[in-house]
C-alpha cells in the first residue's frame, strides 16, 4: 500500500511538471499539444493493443469522445498559453481553481444540488484569487488565461465523469487524444492566416524540443494516466483526489528549483496561493464528511425494481 501512495505522488509530481516542460519546448503553445496530442494518440493505440482492449465504438460515442477531446485541446493550448504568459508559478495558481469551477458546473450540468460548503469554499478562492492579481499585477493575463484554462479542465471533467461510466478508461482516452489532434489539425488553416502575425505554423522542434516532449506525451501523459487508473483499482477515491490536489503545490516547488530566481514571487502571492490551495485541499475532506452524514432514505424512499 505504501508503495502506490508513493507511486500516486509520483504521477501527481509528473503532472505539476508539465507546466516548466511546456516552457522549455520552443514551438508557441498550439503546435506544441498538436504534438502532445499526436505522440500521445499513438502511445495510447500501442497500450491499447498490447492490453487487448477493444478499439470499437458507436459512431454517435465516438463523435461524443472526439468532441471531448476538442475541449481537451482548448485546455491544454490555454494551460501553456498562461506559463508563457506569466511565470509557471502563477499559471499554477490560476489553475488551482479547478474544484471552484467543478463546484459551479457539476450543479448545472449534472442536474445536483448546490452544496454550501463548496460556496464558501468558492468565496475563499476568490479571496487568494484577489491577493494573487494584486501581487503580481504584471502577470494578470497569464493568470486569467490560466483561470479560463482550469474553466476547461473542470468541464471536461464533468463531462468525462458520464462517459468513463460507458467506456474503459484506455480507449476513452485514446478517442480523446485523437479527437484533441484532429481539432487542432482542422484548426490549423485559420490559425495560421490569423493568430501567426504571418509567421505560418511553427512544428519544426529544435535542441532539446524532442526531449521535452517525449517526457510531456511519453512520461506525463501516457504513463501517467495508464498508472493512474491502475492506481484507482486499489486507492479510494478520496485518496486519489487529495493527492492530485497536490499538482500546484508541486509544481511551484518544482519551478522554484528548476528554473531560480524567474520564478520567485512576493509574499501576496505565496499568501493568496496558499488561501486557494486551503481551499483546494480541504474540499474532499468536507465533501468526504458531507457524504458519511447524508440522511439516509427511509425504507418508504427506497425505489424497488
Amino acid at each position: 500500500m505504501l508503495k502506490d501512495y508513493l507511486r500516486l505522488h509520483f504521477i501527481v509530481l509528473l503532472w505539476g511538471f508539465t507546466a516548466i516542460l511546456g516552457k522549455l519546448i520552443s514551438v508557441p503553445p498550439v503546435e506544441l499539444v498538436f504534438w502532445r496530442t499526436l505522440l500521445a494518440t499513438g502511445g495510447l493505440g500501442v497500450l491499447l493493443t498490447a492490453r487487448k482492449v477493444g478499439w470499437r465504438v458507436a459512431p454517435t460515442e465516438a463523435l461524443r469522445l472526439l468532441g471531448v477531446g476538442a475541449l481537451v485541446a482548448a485546455h491544454w493550448i490555454t494551460f501553456f498559453l498562461a506559463a508563457r504568459l506569466s511565470s509557471v508559478s502563477v499559471c499554477l495558481a490560476g489553475m488551482a481553481t479547478l474544484a471552484l469551477w467543478t463546484s459551479l458546473l457539476e450543479p448545472l450540468l449534472l442536474w445536483r444540488r448546490v452544496r454550501l460548503y463548496e460556496v464558501g469554499l468558492g468565496l475563499l478562492t476568490m479571496v487568494g484569487l484577489y491577493l494573487v492579481s494584486r501581487a503580481e499585477l504584471d502577470q494578470l493575463a497569464g493568470l486569467l488565461v490560466a483561470i479560463l484554462s482550469a474553466g476547461l479542465s473542470a468541464l471536461f471533467s464533468v463531462l468525462n465523469s458520464q462517459l468513463v461510466k460507458r467506456h474503459a478508461p484506455l480507449r476513452l482516452t485514446f478517442y480523446e487524444m485523437a479527437g484533441a489532434g484532429l481539432s487542432i489539425a482542422l484548426f490549423f488553416p485559420l490559425y495560421s492566416h490569423y493568430f501567426t502575425e504571418g509567421n505560418g505554423l511553427q512544428l519544426a522542434l529544435h535542441g532539446y524540443d524532442w526531449l521535452w516532449l517525449g517526457l510531456l506525451a511519453g512520461v506525463c501523459t501516457v504513463y501517467a494516466f495508464s498508472a493512474s487508473v491502475e492506481l484507482m483499482k486499489r486507492l479510494s477515491a478520496f485518496v486519489v483526489n487529495l493527492t492530485i490536489n497536490l499538482e500546484p503545490v508541486y509544481g511551484i516547488l518544482l519551478a522554484v528549483l528548476l528554473l531560480g530566481s524567474e520564478e520567485k514571487m512576493s509574499t501576496g502571492f505565496y499568501l493568496g496561493t496558499l488561501v486557494i490551495l486551503f481551499s483546494v485541499l480541504i474540499h474532499p475532506v468536507l465533501d468526504q464528511w458531507n457524504k458519511r452524514h447524508q440522511p439516509k432514505p427511509e425504507a418508504a424512499d427506497v425505489l424497488v425494481g
